[in-house]
């Protein structure tokens, strides 16, 4: 039995195992923004120490920017201060900074494979949960803490538990109208929230191989919603193809030498694993979640599970989960009446999930009384969008086109719902309180669904529309 992927980066940045039985890593890559940095540059500074590697780290803004009016000083003051924050420990440590003027400012899963930053075989670490994303390009990324932040920033290593690793196959050709997220909350539906504790996802099969670069972000983006430590993909020649002619990424004769390197680590077909799980990917419809956590999504064709059909614990959270949504065991989920429309986030917010919104809202009018956003993730994004006429199919739809940020994802900003909206969203979380309100309702879908949604002003199939 070979290594898998896992195994092999794993042990090359191994540092040490530390006397706790965890592993001391080495640090390939590490990412910051302006939310959970503050502390960890004060922490440095109480003890007088400084960045390590600052060639290392690199850092932009993201979660508190406004997307509408982005003058100086913003209008939350707490958010003023987290950016003069972050702008004042980058010039301190020499890190370099993708501010709002630089023309490369995003969400930091968004900016960092755009640039060529993220490549294969990393060990990648951010302040920030959905770090995951980066292991689409077959390097394991983790989201830490501010402690964390804090210990990569002064030694460009940190102590982590070695997690098992589980082989989930996704087999089979997904249909028309069916994407990667809905693949994503497919998986999260079959193997729950907490499926994942202990383990990093190894995502395989025909299915996944199909994937372009940024579908395959989205699929690793989820892997922590399902609980797991880290989720990636391996290197084919997909990946070495989106990396060619990137700003950061190796050029020339060393690009044809990183890249036969990349696609050496991906995992052999006799690699061992410490469990596997198989989907049929023609299975797979649109899907919507319905609930208070990612896990909890049907196939537009489904309807509410009563909860005479569950059992313990998650009967007890779907019980919530209808308290809470105001919705009733056995209906349909199709035809749910929504708010809003949010399109964007660093789960869909890339140019490839921009052009399948549009597509459906071409020729189109946002309903009467749906408030609908369109996010970039990034600025290189947004300009791309413009220049293929993107944001004009838009706003001509009725849909607002905003500037890059996290927007509605968390609502760390302005974008937020209002009382008991109900929103369609295309990002990650449907917690409770996630988007802004703590009587907001999210469903989660893909951006095309989004869209859909937007125009009809209710939960519609998008196979209506491709």
């Amino acid at each position: 039995m070979s290594r898998n992927l896992f195994d092999m980066v794993w042990d090359m940045h191994k540092v040490a195992t530390l006397s706790t039985g965890q592993d001391q890593l080495f640090i390939g890559l590490h990412l910051v923004h302006e939310v959970t940095s503050p502390q960890a540059f004060a922490m440095l500074a109480e003890r007088g120490l400084k960045v390590l590697y600052p060639g290392r780290t690199f850092a932009t803004v993201d979660h508190i920017v406004p997307t509408d009016d982005r003058s100086r000083p913003f209008s939350d003051p707490l958010a003023e201060e987290m950016l003069g924050a972050i702008e004042r420990n980058v010039r301190a440590h020499g890190i370099e900074f993708f501010g709002l003027d630089s023309g490369n400012q995003g969400i930091v899963h968004i900016i960092g494979p755009e640039l060529g930053l993220t490549q294969p075989g990393m060990t990648i670490a951010c302040g920030d949960s959905h770090t995951a994303t980066h292991g689409a390009f077959g390097s394991i990324a983790f989201g830490i803490g501010t402690s964390q932040v804090r210990d990569v920033l002064a030694t460009q290593t940190m102590a982590l538990d070695r997690p098992k690793v589980r082989l989930v196959r996704l087999d089979g050709k997904l249909g028309t109208g069916v994407t990667a997220k809905d693949l994503i909350l497919r998986i999260m539906a079959e193997l729950g929230v907490d499926g994942g504790l202990g383990y990093a996802y190894e995502y395989g099969g025909a299915a996944i191989a199909a994937l372009s670069m940024e579908e395959r972000m989205t699929v690793c983006n989820m892997s922590v919603e399902g609980g797991a430590r880290a989720g990636y993909i391996n290197p084919d020649d997909t990946t070495v193809e989106y990396l060619r002619g990137l700003p950061y990424a190796p050029s020339g004769e060393g690009f044809e030498k990183a890249a036969a390197f990349w696609k050496s680590l991906a995992s052999g077909p006799g690699s061992s694993y410490d469990d596997e799980v198989g989907i049929d990917a023609s299975s797979i419809e649109p899907m919507v979640t319905w609930g208070i956590n990612p896990g909890q999504g049907i196939g537009i064709s489904g309807r509410l599970p009563r909860l005479e059909d569950l059992e313990g614990a998650e009967r007890d959270l779907a019980a919530k989960a209808y308290e809470h949504m105001k919705f009733t065991p056995g209906d349909p989920v199709k035809g749910r009446k929504v708010d809003v429309a949010f399109i964007g986030s660093c789960t869909n917010g890339r140019i490839s999930d921009l052009r399948a919104a549009a597509a459906v809202a071409k020729g189109r009018k946002v309903a009467r009384g749906v408030r609908a956003l369109v996010v970039p993730g990034s600025k290189r994004v947004a300009a791309q969008a413009r220049a293929e006429g993107l944001d004009l199919i838009f706003l001509e739809a009725g849909f607002e086109f905003r500037e890059a940020g996290c927007s509605m994802c968390l609502a760390m900003n302005p974008d937020k719902l209002l009382g008991d909206e109900v929103s369609a969203s295309s990002s990650n979380r449907n917690f409770i309180g996630r988007q802004g309100s703590p009587t907001g309702r999210t469903l989660l879908m893909s951006p095309a669904m989004v869209a859909a949604a937007a125009v009809s002003g209710e939960v519609v199939d998008v196979r209506d529309f491709v």
